[in-house]
């Protein structure tokens, strides 16, 4: 997965891809879908929800640049992969999961890897999770069709950085978003995607007829 997936596209992170090749996968995919732990696109979870292909997963973590030391806002736990991928990466991951079973399943994950500096909170976090703010690295698991609530960049510190994706399909990129000081905040595209819309995310109003 790493050498033919993941190193192809320039992700030279070496504590990255030392993660992505320690962690278990397949240990995070439901049973049923374990043919697709590796492969190169999304894994159903149900509830309209999906784990991301491992490319997308190491995509987004490596934007968020981690360096050992950070306190990081999780928003959608899933499986707790990504979870347990971060946690070797960063002091504590916050982890906010709204469907409860997805946590129980995830706390179960990480357990059983000796996983501690995760906690995982049952909430709805699409409009923020300030509960343990100040972060250094926010990564939103879903898609925000109006993009960030500003409550995500007031949680931020200062040189924190914010790793969400933006839009409605087939219309989707991921935004890295950075608080260089007090009042300034600088934004950029990394790349196109498209993964589901995070549930209760803020969407436009439509209109039938």
């Amino acid at each position: 997965m790493v050498a033919q997936q993941i190193r192809t596209c320039d992700i030279v992170d070496e504590r990255l891809l030392e993660r992505l090749r320690t962690v278990p996968r397949e240990d995070f995919v439901p049973p049923e879908q374990r043919a697709l732990a590796f492969a190169d696109a999304a894994v159903p979870l149900g509830r309209g929800q999906v784990m991301f292909s491992p490319l997308l997963d190491a995509r987004l973590v490596n934007s968020l640049a981690l360096t050992g030391s950070e306190r990081i806002l999780e928003v959608g736990t899933g499986t707790g992969y990504l979870t347990a991928v971060m946690a070797g990466l960063a002091q504590v991951v916050f982890s906010v999961e709204i469907v409860p079973e997805f946590k129980v399943r995830a706390a179960a994950n990480l357990a059983a890897l000796g996983i501690s500096n995760a906690q995982l909170e049952v909430g709805d976090a699409a409009r923020g999770w300030p509960r343990h703010a100040p972060y250094d690295a926010i990564l939103v698991s879903g898609a925000l069709p109006l993009g960030p609530d500003p409550r995500f960049r007031e949680s931020l510190a200062i040189g924190g950085r914010l790793v969400v994706i933006v839009g409605e399909p087939p219309a989707m990129d991921a935004r890295l978003i950075i608080r260089e000081d007090d009042d300034r905040y600088s934004e950029r595209s990394l790349f196109e995607t498209e993964v589901p819309i995070l549930i209760n995310a803020p969407q436009r109003e439509r209109f039938y007829f």
